[in-house]
């Protein structure tokens, strides 16, 4: 059973807010369980150490998942948080002037959006729509592949509730589609929700116009930072060298970790090489 999202603020001791999400769900025999994803947002680092001082108080005992980002490991464990999972690595795009990304581009990258942008190709911007064909094709491509993604009915909640905040660009040719890229606004950052291109934009390279398309006009906008997500070179290396030619800078993340009762006593002893 899911329960509602609760948004959390409050004065940390250095009177910089502190602030963090929390979603629950009702399990059998453990009855509520919360997680807080890439929380809390903190001013610097001294708000977060007061966080882990202090977050039993509101916790009351009950299990937390918590997937860090910018509180150091061996403190997690100090605070008895147990590990679960090993940190994922983000791309994240700095976004500035169209000359300083261009700049930033990877030579071969570069090479393939200078093409496509001499290919005739027509690149357009518009709001997301319920029916638009991406959101059929994301669905279908992450079950052909075999990955797991957020569902799509969760990028037309966002564009409903934040209108023109979830954005499209899209690629053709003649009318017909060749690429498509989703990218969801919220204060200084941006995301890359999803994206497709079909076999001929591939070879038209119509994602990589796509992609610097709505990186510039992100930046006009105000944005800061366009998140590309997690990088997989295990996995899917070929989408790794996609996201880091971009001249994206790798963010590592701080991991999963759960607290739960009698564990955060273990927790505290354990190896620091599981801080690492």
């Amino acid at each position: 059973m899911r329960l509602p999202i609760r948004r959390i603020e409050r004065e940390s001791g250095g009177a910089e807010r502190l602030c963090w999400q929390v979603q629950s769900r009702k399990l059998p025999v453990l009855g509520r369980v919360d997680m807080i994803s890439r929380g809390p947002v903190a001013a610097a680092p001294s708000d977060h150490m007061d966080w882990l001082n202090s977050f039993e108080r509101w916790q009351d005992g009950r299990p937390l998942i918590l997937n860090s980002d910018g509180i150091a490991p061996e403190y997690l464990i100090k605070a008895g948080f147990w590990p679960l999972m090993t940190p994922a690595t983000l791309a994240l795009v700095p976004l500035t002037d169209a000359a300083t990304m261009r700049a930033r581009l990877h030579q071969k990258w570069r090479n393939r959006l200078n093409r496509a942008e001499k290919s005739g190709l027509r690149v357009t911007r518009h709001p997301l729509s319920a029916n638009h064909w991406l959101l059929e094709a994301e669905a279908r491509q992450a079950k052909v592949k075999g990955y797991r993604s957020l569902p799509p009915a969760l990028s037309v909640a966002f564009a409903r509730a934040n209108p023109g905040k979830a954005q499209l660009w899209e690629v053709s040719q003649r009318g017909e589609p060749l690429a498509a890229a989703l990218m969801l606004r919220h204060g200084a950052m941006a995301t890359w929700q999803m994206g497709h291109v079909t076999v001929e934009g591939r070879k038209r390279n119509a994602m990589n116009l796509a992609l610097f398309t709505a990186m510039q006009a992100l930046a006009e906008q105000g944005h800061r930072v366009l998140d590309l997500g997690t990088i997989n070179t295990q996995d899917a290396p070929g989408l790794a060298r996609f996201k880091l030619g971009t001249g994206a800078e790798t963010h590592r993340l701080g991991g999963t970790w759960l607290h739960f009762g009698a564990l955060a006593a273990i927790a505290r002893h354990l190896p620091k090489r599981l801080a690492a």
